[in-house]
């Protein structure tokens, strides 16, 4: 797929089919997470792939958004390995890198005809708790994976966009 298709295509599937994704699929989204670019490329992320039964039900106990997908990944950022700046205390970069490793996986995803959800509707310390991440991760984003299911489609608010002209400003 061309990757403006892509990027004009994707929504947020919310509606899965209830098929596994094959390996080879979980493998290519996994590893476009892996070239993602991050801050002096120190990758502070860490991705739990949720696939057994027994995780599945768990994340579904902990978000009412991990829908019904076959897969749901935890993207966790490892506080102690993002990039720091130097020049203004608290400016660092992991929650930005794992959310360029988020989409890139996303992205992804749909070029391979896997359908995503970014999710951020969950409590943290109770994911973190529920799957034994270390004390030093913290859970970012669930993302949920899994071939749309036949009457799945874009909610409503993926349709608007704000004008250009509040968006974007030329200085």
């Amino acid at each position: 797929m061309e990757f403006d298709q892509v990027i004009r295509e994707r929504y947020s599937v919310r509606r899965y089919r209830q098929e596994p994704i094959a390996d080879e699929a979980l493998d290519t989204i996994l590893k476009a997470g892996m070239i993602a670019p991050t801050g002096c490329n120190y990758q502070p992320q860490r991705v739990y792939v949720l696939k057994s039964d027994e995780a599945i039900a768990r994340i579904r106990e902990l978000s009412r958004c991990a829908f019904d997908a076959p897969v749901v990944l935890i993207v966790a950022l490892k506080e102690s390995e993002d990039w720091k700046s130097p020049l203004e205390a608290g400016c660092r970069a992991g929650i930005q890198d794992v959310s360029i490793v988020a989409d890139h996986m996303m992205l992804e995803a749909w070029n391979i005809g896997v359908g995503s959800c970014w999710v951020n509707y969950f409590k943290p310390s109770e994911v973190k708790a529920a799957f034994g991440l270390p004390e030093d991760e913290t859970p970012v984003l669930l993302m949920t994976l899994g071939y749309p299911a036949d009457d799945a489609k874009p909610a409503k608010l993926h349709e608007a966009s704000k004008q250009p002209e509040e968006i974007i400003q030329y200085r």
